[in-house]
């Protein structure tokens, strides 16, 4: 029996998009070698590049013009990249991979075929899941595991899975949607935010009912580069981008209503919940190791905010050992929230 096709009806089974800011010095090695997998586009959108990260666009492009292409627009920031991507791609599934890291490209053939097989097969996917490496400056890589969670190579939907523990977050890296569905949800991420990738991960998982897991090691995280995004002291200093995806990630979760009629799974609720746990408490511990007056209120009326909307919510939350240790008042829990601090990050993948 012949192997199935890399594409449907001539179109691609796999848009990779590439968001890329200032990215000359690393984008290289985020290109190399996807443009000889079969059944895979890459869309690189260089988002207001003032270094050279367009020409080296261009200059893999010139080497597969009918496998990538590149897309130049006015800087909108990560979320205004990613928007642009989902919108130009013509692939069946999506992924996004960020211009400073990489995909392993053996595990990358195991996907596209797993995607060919299942579209050959009808199954109808709204998701693919995979493991992923972080990959770590002067640290041993680690592995983000999911086969404890998920059934492995085989569809399933959210009544056959377990929970998360603690160490494992679905973050972006993880996860392949099917294209439309995240333009039926109607993902917009906000432009000129950072930490946009939580609103990617759970706006579209919420419509999430038939998967597949893959337990393979295909994204490759890198966690440790003078600048990035997850550094500590950027995040401190963009905490105010942080409160503002916080705020919105907790505007996806279902309401009560709806896991008690069944229209959303409880095991799809608690996923979201423990995805919205973690971040919520790097952003807390973030603002108390902060420390000063103004970050402490910042904090302080956060927390009011999500237990004047959502009592329940609001409680549990606050009952996890993340989000108690990370809120401690006064001198004394200083030590408490440095620890919780470095635990929430840990726990989330930023270090």
């Amino acid at each position: 029996m012949s192997a199935p096709s890399a594409k449907v009806g001539g179109v691609p089974l796999l848009s990779v998009v590439v968001p890329a800011y200032n990215a000359a010095a690393y984008l290289g090695r985020a290109l190399s070698g996807l443009t000889a997998i079969d059944g895979v586009e890459v869309i690189v959108v260089d988002d207001g590049s003032t270094d050279r990260t367009g020409e080296v666009a261009h200059a893999w492009a010139a080497q597969a013009p009918d496998r990538l292409r590149v897309i130049h627009q006015v800087n909108r920031g990560h979320g205004g990249a990613i928007n642009t991507g989902i919108g130009a791609a013509t692939g069946t599934f999506l992924k996004v991979l960020d211009a400073d890291d990489w995909l392993d490209l053996d595990a990358l053939r195991v996907l596209v075929r797993a995607l060919a097989e299942g579209e050959a097969a009808g199954t109808d996917v709204d998701a693919v899941f995979t493991d992923f490496v972080h990959e770590r400056l002067d640290k041993t890589p680690r592995v983000a595991r999911f086969d404890s969670v998920f059934p492995v190579d085989r569809v399933f939907t959210w009544a056959e899975t377990d929970r998360f523990s603690r160490r494992q977050v679905l973050m972006m890296h993880a996860i392949v949607y099917r294209t439309q569905l995240l333009r039926d949800c109607g993902l917009r991420l906000p432009e000129h935010t950072f930490y946009v990738d939580n609103l990617f991960v759970m706006t579209p998982l919420r419509h999430v009912r038939r998967m597949r897991y893959l337990p393979v090691p295909l994204y490759r995280y890198f966690v440790g580069r003078a600048g990035q995004s997850v550094a500590p002291e950027v995040m401190l200093r963009r905490v105010d981008q942080q409160l503002r995806v916080n705020r919105l990630a907790l505007a996806t979760l279902p309401a009560q209503a709806e896991v008690a009629s069944g229209d959303v799974p409880i095991q799809l609720q608690r996923a979201l919940l423990h995805h919205v746990e973690g971040v919520c408490a790097v952003t807390s511990a973030t603002l108390a190791r902060g420390g000063s007056p103004a970050h402490l209120r910042e904090r302080d009326r956060f927390w009011r905010e999500v237990r004047a909307e959502n009592p329940w919510l609001y409680t549990r939350m606050r009952r996890t050992l993340l989000g108690a240790v990370s809120n401690l008042p006064g001198q004394a829990g200083r030590s408490a929230t440095r620890f919780a601090y470095h635990v929430a990050r840990r726990v989330v993948g930023f270090s």
